[in-house]
C-alpha cells in the first residue's frame, strides 16, 4: 500500500490541505475532504457529468481524477458559483427561472459545464449547446428546460445565439 499524499489546492476560495491514500479520487476528497455535496457520484466512470468542477477554470469530471493530480489547482463546484453576496450565479438563476431542473441531482453537473462554456465562448447556437451537454446526463427534465436555461443564461451574459430555428 503506498504511503498517504499530503495534498494542498483551493476549493471555493478556500484553501484546503489533506494526507490522502493516492488512489483517492477528487470526487471522494471534495465530498469527504472538503464537504462539497454538490458534487454528485452518479456512475463513477465520467459518463453522467453529475461530478463535473472545474479544475483551474476548466470543466473536468472529478471522478476522473485523483485528489493528488489537483494539488495546488483552484477547483471550483457549484457551491462556489454563488455570488459574492450569496445570490445565484447567472447559471444558477436560468435554471431554476426555466425549470432546467427535476430531481436535481444531475443539475451541479449542469451548471458547472454551462458556467465554463458560457466563460469560453462569444456565439452559440443550438448544435454547440446540445453538443456541450452531451456529456452530462439527465433522467428526468428531456433536456428542453435544460436548453433553454443556457440560452437565457447565454443571453444575459452577452453571449450572442444563433440559429434558433435548429
Amino acid at each position: 500500500m503506498p504511503d498517504p499524499i499530503k495534498v494542498e489546492m483551493v476549493v471555493n476560495g478556500v484553501s484546503h490541505v489533506a494526507v490522502v491514500e493516492a488512489r483517492k479520487t477528487l470526487a471522494d476528497y471534495l465530498r469527504e475532504d472538503c464537504s462539497t455535496t454538490g458534487v454528485h457520484l452518479g456512475c463513477e466512470h465520467g459518463a453522467c457529468g453529475a461530478c463535473t468542477i472545474l479544475l483551474d477554470g476548466v470543466a473536468v469530471r472529478s471522478c476522473l481524477l485523483f485528489a493528488v493530480q489537483a494539488r495546488g489547482a483552484d477547483v471550483t463546484t457549484v457551491e462556489g458559483l454563488v455570488n459574492p453576496d450569496g445570490t445565484l450565479s447567472v447559471v444558477q438563476e436560468a435554471f431554476r427561472d426555466c425549470h432546467g431542473l427535476q430531481c436535481g441531482f444531475c443539475t451541479p453537473g449542469f451548471i458547472v459545464t454551462v458556467t465554463a462554456l458560457l466563460s469560453e465562448t462569444t456565439d452559440l447556437d443550438l448544435d454547440v449547446i446540445r453538443r456541450e451537454l452531451a456529456g452530462n446526463l439527465c433522467r428526468c427534465t428531456g433536456y428542453q428546460g435544460i436548453v433553454a436555461a443556457v440560452q437565457q443564461a447565454a443571453r444575459r451574459t452577452g453571449v450572442s445565439i444563433s440559429d434558433l430555428s435548429s
